[in-house]
């Protein structure tokens, strides 16, 4: 599930946040076809008041705020209080970013993609312990998704160094679909077709349904690592599955992509993640 048509929003720094090998196991065929909501992203799309009180007194004319003043306002709220729904948006950062220097982890995965999987690991096992999600499932979708942001080009917070765009799904590139416009150019930048976007390569109509902020700086950026590995997990877990059970694990990555050449693939780089084993040629079938 890889800027704006629209006027650019604000510059907002962004608050730092440090922290099954094999080929495809026999049954895993039986249940793509018993697979839920899918999100045609990713490797298929690069190749998911209270009542007025009255002042019997004088009535008080009313100013209106600025936008921006509003969007400020409701930052700091999100950012104040944990059960605030986050602000759904990418944020314009300056070009002179430097990567991030965490040291790498298994395998050669770079380290701010490592922190941002285990960072949403832990908020799982706390927000839902049924799924059973492990970081390394999600540093599996990321590797096929976008290589980790590309190879890590990204900052201490998680955010690109360039912007991970899909391609325009249009219907001019062989084998994607078409998808019209969902987002205004909100969230991808394109106004008349929609296209994938961030490291987990999300469609921004899929986004705005699951997204979550996994830095707790009140944004929900599907740009940034932080925030997109952790909507990747709630929407890899929707629906009670339990990513334990293979059955269930599989009807989960049958959303991100509705093919079983995906499905290995993922699970290849999974495995391998979570025992330092590089896969074989033969766990990574052409998707």
């Amino acid at each position: 599930m890889g800027r704006h048509r629209k006027q650019s929003p604000a510059t907002i720094k962004r608050s730092s946040v440090i922290a099954l090998t094999g080929l495809v196991p026999a049954g895993l065929v039986a249940v793509a076809a018993s697979a839920g909501t899918i999100d045609p992203t990713a490797s298929s799309v690069l190749q998911h008041i209270p009542e007025d009180e009255r002042d019997d007194r004088a009535a008080i004319p009313a100013v209106a705020a600025e936008p921006a003043a509003i969007e400020n306002v409701a930052h700091a709220m999100a950012k104040q209080s944990p059960s605030a729904p986050p602000i759904v948006k990418t944020v314009a950062l300056p070009d002179d970013r430097q990567p991030a220097a965490l040291p790498p982890g298994p395998l050669g995965i770079p380290g701010v993609a490592v922190a941002a999987y285990q960072n949403a690991e832990r908020t799982l096992a706390a927000e839902n312990p049924v799924c059973g999600m492990p970081w390394y499932l999600l540093a599996g979708i990321g590797r096929v998704e976008s290589t980790h942001a590309f190879g890590g080009k990204a900052d201490a917070d998680g955010n690109p160094l360039t912007p991970i765009h899909g391609p325009v799904l249009d219907g001019s590139l062989a084998g994607n679909h078409v998808i019209r416009d969902t987002d205004g150019g909100a969230l991808d930048g394109l106004s008349g077709y929609d296209r994938a976007i961030g490291p987990m390569q999300f469609l921004p109509e899929t986004w705005k349904r699951y997204a979550a902020d996994g830095n707790s700086d009140g944004i929900a950026d599907p740009q940034n690592l932080f925030d997109a590995a952790l909507t990747a997990g709630r929407y890899l877990c929707d629906g009670g599955l339990n990513m334990r059970d293979l059955t269930q694990q599989t009807k989960a990555i049958l959303r991100y992509n509705n093919s079983m050449a995906y499905v290995a693939n993922v699970m290849a780089w999974a495995g391998s993640y979570a025992s330092g084993i590089a896969p074989k040629p033969g766990d990574l079938p052409r998707i």
